[in-house]
């Protein structure tokens, strides 16, 4: 065995000691490529698999954490990103994720910068630019972690196992479950996360090329640990993976003869000479210190999930509940063995909880437990000390950046997220290299052939996926098929097509998304929202109220039931809905809009103008409001008012056609007519295909005595709409009126 006086020896003798120790890597069916050949054929090959989405859209997850995050813009104080969750919630809020990712967002708001606006292509490019990069430096943790460490006269790391490493990286690049984080915006987090935990694993490899720990560079490693934990959660575990690193590669400890003698209490290894422990400790110390700054920085308790996020931790039978969790592990398994199918979403019914020890899933735990404990056994008790380290460090880099997502420690926010197994895949990759390496012994010909034909299928599959990633249609459209049971794939395929106006077939699809899941409130406010359009009120406001009994605190169910009472004819009920919806969302100016229209229908003409100018504090540009407020002056005859409101709004709102529009009206019947004239002539400056405006500057020109500018506006009007009320009798008057001039002219 290698001890660790073998890093002090010259790197000469290490060298030789080392290839003699790794047998497989000559038989592995690649080229041995020199350092930066090899890198660079990583990062084209992960360039290959990605570049098909790097003009993809904005979709899923991207619209609240890019779209819709203030903390992204350029006139949002940059501190904010300090205090806000990644969706740019304030930590301390009930509704926070709790999700603290700083850096992340930083990026974001970096790209926001640079291409001028939310410009998705820049988003894309730079989350494909840092896989290739991740995937090539996975050659230098490969080459660690299965050849050793050893490093030339000039410092740098001697990979002792090219091929072996070199086909891990490939396996990585190409791995089809890094879509969602390659492909999907938001999956920066986990490349970012992935970056700084290689760059951390890595400079802890430095701090031992001098032929003595060096602590500043340890302390710096650190640095790189809290950087990974800015950018996602799961950033912390680099800090196992280091651990083990060192007891397995820096000390030698054999983990299977170390328990023997601590069992039996023999002598062990001398741990404290080595500086083990002061290392374990110094990282120990950190871990809790970041640990302890990310709880006082989140402010209050966890974020609270519901059962549909992850029914298992709801399981009451704490037995059920862990066999659930092991068959999620079980499936995380097969996603990483075979990535065909592949959901953006996990959750709503996609994976039915295991009830009964008769269910036949069953078998899939206990086989991934069978491979576990086989591939343990060889790892702690094998006579080959390449083996052992080799298989110990890709399960420690498999199972540890997973422990997060576990569910062991806390409660997660999903069933399966293919994002999370971005790490954990590197872990994998590893494994699977080694075994191929072995397995050349015996057919080096076929599996050169299988070899080949699995990284086809890889980078087939990641460009088909890839594909899918670039529309909400094509990727909420992909899922139907893999997880038909999941009511929130209905939902979304739903949203989508009622979004592009396609809202029949979207009817069908909330309808399954509620028959799926019967209490899901989101699906039943959308389904009674178009058929509240579809004038179908009778079954929307069954479907509201529904919804607000097992949601009491869902304002927009509440607003869109006070909708549909209003067009009812039930204002009583409205009323109590809209007042409903603002009690739960104090800052609701669509509600008080809203509000103000059931006012106005019952000619409560104060409290409709009160409930208006309560929308346009809470949100200054609402134009429907400010517009509602004149009109409303201006049919009770409250000119002056309706001017000083319109002059306002005007102030807010420069370029609004509508308010233009009103208040022309408004300054026409005060005889203001040159002020009006000029707002009309701005109005269809803006929109100059506005029957309406043309109509009324025609009425305009009538009353102040321009008829053939009011000829010429009163023909534009009809024939943008030739059915206008009004506007032929106005013109067939006009026309009898010129033509009297005309015969009373000498």
């Amino acid at each position: 065995q290698l001890r660790a006086c073998h890093l002090f020896r010259s790197s000469r003798d290490l060298l030789a000691c080392l290839r003699h120790a790794i047998y497989w890597d000559h038989h592995i069916p690649l080229p041995k490529l020199a350092p930066v050949q090899a890198k660079v054929t990583v990062a084209l090959v992960a360039l290959l698999c990605f570049i098909n989405s790097y003009d993809g859209d904005f979709v899923f997850d991207d619209s609240e954490a890019i779209v819709n995050n203030k903390d992204l813009r350029p006139a949002t104080p940059l501190n904010n990103i300090w205090s806000n969750d990644f969706w740019g919630t304030n930590l301390s809020s009930n509704s926070s994720h709790k999700s603290y990712r700083p850096l992340t967002v930083l990026t974001f708001r970096l790209n926001y910068l640079v291409a001028g606006g939310l410009h998705p292509v820049g988003f894309h490019v730079l989350n494909i630019i840092l896989h290739a990069v991740i995937s090539a430096l996975m050659i230098d943790v490969f080459a660690v972690l299965i050849g050793g460490l050893a490093y030339d006269e000039k410092g740098r790391i001697l990979n002792h196992a090219p091929k072996t490493s070199l086909l891990a990286a490939i396996f990585f690049a190409a791995h089809p479950v890094h879509t969602e984080s390659v492909a999907g915006i938001v999956g920066r987090a986990d490349l970012l996360c992935a970056l700084f935990f290689q760059l951390s694993f890595l400079t802890y490899c430095k701090a031992f090329n001098k032929g003595r720990y060096l602590t500043r560079v340890l302390l710096f490693s650190l640095l790189l640990c809290a950087a990974a934990m800015l950018c996602k959660e799961q950033g912390i575990t680099v800090l196992g993976v280091n651990a083990a690193f060192d007891v397995l590669l820096i000390c030698n400890v054999n983990v299977y003869e170390l328990s023997q003698r601590l069992l039996l209490r023999k002598k062990s290894f001398d741990l404290v000479r080595m500086g083990l422990l002061t290392r374990l400790g110094l990282m120990g110390l950190g871990g809790l210190l970041m640990l302890y700054a990310r709880w006082r920085i989140m402010g209050t308790g966890p974020p609270a999930f519901t059962e549909v996020d992850n029914p298992a931790s709801f399981a009451e039978n704490i037995i059920l509940r862990i066999v659930n969790y092991n068959y999620y592990y079980s499936l995380n398994a097969w996603l990483l063995l075979c990535p065909w199918w592949l959901c953006f979403d996990w959750s709503m019914g996609c994976v039915p909880l295991i009830k009964s020890a008769t269910d036949w899933r069953i078998v899939w735990l206990l086989l991934l437990w069978c491979i576990l404990v086989g591939l343990i056994s060889q790892a702690l008790c094998s006579q080959d000390s390449q083996r052992r380290r080799t298989l110990t460090l890709g399960l420690v880099l498999l199972v540890v950046p997973f422990l997060p997502a576990s569910n062991i420690f806390f409660r997660v926010g999903f069933v399966i997220a293919e994002r999370v197994l971005y790490l954990s895949s590197a872990g994998y990759c590893l494994l699977l290299a080694y075994s191929l390496g072995h397995c050349c012994y015996h057919n080096k010909k076929l599996l050169c052939v299988m070899v080949l034909a699995l990284l086809c299928v890889y980078v087939v599959r990641c460009a088909l996926r890839s594909h899918q990633w670039r529309s909400e249609q094509s990727l909420f459209t992909s899922a139907l098929s893999v997880c038909p049971l999941n009511a929130k794939v209905h939902y979304n395929v739903g949203k989508n097509l009622a979004d592009r106006g396609n809202t029949t077939p979207a009817i069908t699809y909330y309808r399954e998304a509620v028959r799926l899941h019967p209490t899901y409130v989101h699906a039943m406010n959308n389904l009674g929202n178009i058929l509240k359009e579809k004038n179908e009120l009778v079954e929307a406001e069954q479907l509201l109220s529904k919804a607000v009994s097992i949601q009491p605190d869902f304002a927009a169910a509440w607003m869109n039931l006070g909708i549909v009472q209003n067009s009812l004819q039930k204002f009583e009920e409205a009323e109590k809905s809209y007042w409903n919806a603002i009690r739960f969302r104090r800052k609701y100016p669509d509600c008080y809009y809203n509000l103000g229209r059931l006012y106005a229908d019952q000619n409560r003409h104060l409290d409709a103008l009160n409930a208006w100018r309560n929308a346009t504090v809470l949100k200054p540009d609402h134009s429907l409001a400010w517009n509602n407020m004149v009109i409303l002056l201006d049919n009770t005859g409250n000119l002056g008012q309706a001017e000083l409101i319109g002059r306002e709004a005007l102030r807010v709102l420069p370029n609004d056609h509508t308010i233009m529009f009103s208040l022309a009206n408004v300054l026409g019947k005060l005889q203001k007519y040159e002020e009006s004239e000029g707002f009309f002539l701005h109005a269809l400056r803006i929109n100059p295909n506005a029957a309406s405006c043309h109509g009324n500057l025609a009425v305009l020109y009538h009353r102040w005595g321009k008829l053939e500018l009011a000829k010429k506006h009163y023909e534009l009007s009809l024939k943008l709409d030739p059915e206008a009320p009004g506007t032929r009798d106005n013109y067939n008057m006009l026309r009898r009126k010129l033509d009297q001039l005309k015969r009373s002219t000498p």
